[in-house]
Parts: C-alpha cells; structure tokens; sequence
C-alpha cells in the first residue's frame, strides 16, 4: 500500500506544502509571533524532512538535524497558545489548497489530521518549560490510519 508520505508527492510535494505553509503562517498576525524571535534559514527544508520521516518517507531529519526531543524542545516552555494553534491548522488546511497538490479527499484529511495531531498533542506536551522535554523521543509516525503505535512520542 502506498504510504501518505508516496501520495503526497514524496519530499518534493511536502516541501510545497512547507514552503505554502510557512507563507502563510507569516502572513498570519498571530502565528507568524512564533517566529518573532527568528528561526533556523533553513526552517522550510527542515519542516519537510520532519513531515517526510513522519508521514512514511527517508528519515532524513533524524539523520541530519536531531531526534524528535529536539523539536519538541523548540516548541515547548511557551504556555498553552490554543488560538495559535488553531490559526496554524487553518492556514495549513489554506496550504493544502493553495499549492493544488491534494485533490483527494481522503490525502487532505489524512494531512489535516496529522498536523492537527501534531500541533495540539505531540508539540503541545511540555508548556511549562523546555526542559521537561525527555531525551531521546523518536519521531512518531502517521499513515492512513493515524499514529502509528509505538513510534514516537505518542507512547512518551
């Protein structure tokens, strides 16, 4: 069976679907504050190669950027932020039809679900303080059926 990392086009279709993202979530007012600080000149590259590990392909991330404890560092000690959250699903759902990639109902949902997971669960977990983050989490994995038990941070 193909996986959801084959059906969305491989690393050359999610790096459109991170380049239309992260387009978008500069635009928006209130995601784009997550970035105020600055953020990696790479972090376009980086995003596809995690969503690419994720969704089924080459695990490129882990190999050349950090394991899954890494980015939830990056994103934890920031509060609960459920209006950023919710305004980062929607501009990524705006991505999905922006870079016209995703035609098929059940891809896009699948998609929606992952990142909605992936925002309000796995990057969500530690609000208080980067440093209750454990050491070594492994990047979960997401096919057509949700998280893949045992893969990552779903079991942490």
């Amino acid at each position: 069976m193909e996986t959801v990392y084959e059906a969305a086009g491989g690393a050359g279709g999610l790096l459109r679907l991170a380049q239309a993202w992260h387009a978008r979530v500069m635009a928006d007012k209130v995601v784009a504050h997550a970035f105020s600080h600055g953020f990696d000149p790479q972090h376009v590259e980086r995003l596809a190669a995690y969503w690419c590990e994720s969704l089924g392909g080459p695990a490129t991330f882990s190999e050349r950027y950090g394991d899954e404890s890494s980015v939830v560092r990056v994103h934890s000690g920031n509060g609960r932020h459920e209006e950023m959250d919710r305004r980062a699903i929607a501009c990524f759902d705006q991505a999905l039809a922006d870079t016209g990639l995703f035609p098929d109902d059940r891809l896009r949902q699948t998609l929606h679900d992952y990142f909605t997971w992936a925002t309000t669960t796995t990057m969500a977990r530690y609000p208080r303080s980067a440093g209750d983050v454990p050491s070594g989490l492994r990047i979960p994995r997401w096919s057509w059926n949700g998280a893949v038990q045992g893969s990552g941070p779903a079991e942490a």
